[in-house]
């Protein structure tokens, strides 16, 4: 009985974050974990079980693209132009965080955030970026005392304060483009 105990806790996971993909994709990072736990035919409690807060459904939810923004800063690390990888890295963070509903909240600070377990997703990206950042430093082309933790910061407040804007993608990038003009310079 306690190996189907833990086919149907995998079966459950499953099924909660599959529901939970598209709850988000279509209402965002407040999508009603109630909702979710009806759409998905599970209570409540079974969502808080394998989810304990929203930041944890968030984050199992952009994991994918979060894997896929880590893998593509270690392919961009090698290039030729260390400004150009690090500003096509940010660029491509801004259109996940733009097209991808909730994966800005999941980067976030969140205040009441448990210390010991931080923001995985964040932290993913910061070690993956990490090296393009320190590169492009080395190279002078990018401010003294910059981190990738506060570059993101930066991406996610220019994606939240545009989310609702009739073109967010569109005036997201440009918010972007604009403050790298000074983060960035061309030395």
């Amino acid at each position: 009985m306690p190996e189907q105990q833990r086919a149907d806790a995998r079966r459950n996971h499953a099924l909660i974050l599959a529901v939970a993909e598209q709850e988000v994709a279509a209402r965002g990072a407040d999508a009603s974990l109630e909702q979710i736990a009806r759409t998905a035919g599970v209570g409540s409690a079974t969502v808080r079980r394998h989810f304990p807060t929203r930041r944890a459904l968030l984050e199992a939810v952009a994991r994918e693209r979060i894997d896929a923004l880590c893998a593509r800063a270690r392919e961009l690390a090698d290039g030729d132009d260390s400004r150009e990888a690090l500003l096509t890295w940010l660029g491509e963070v801004v259109s996940y965080c733009v097209t991808i509903r909730g994966l800005a909240a999941a980067l976030s600070y969140a205040p009441d955030a448990d210390a010991a377990s931080g923001n995985t997703c964040s932290t993913a990206l910061e070690e993956a970026a990490e090296p393009l950042l320190r590169r492009a430093a080395g190279d002078g082309a990018a401010a003294p005392g910059v981190t990738v933790a506060e570059l993101i910061t930066l991406i996610v407040g220019i994606t939240l304060a545009t989310e609702h804007h009739p073109e967010p993608a569109a005036r997201a990038h440009r918010l972007f483009r604009l403050a790298v003009t000074g983060l960035l310079p061309r030395g």
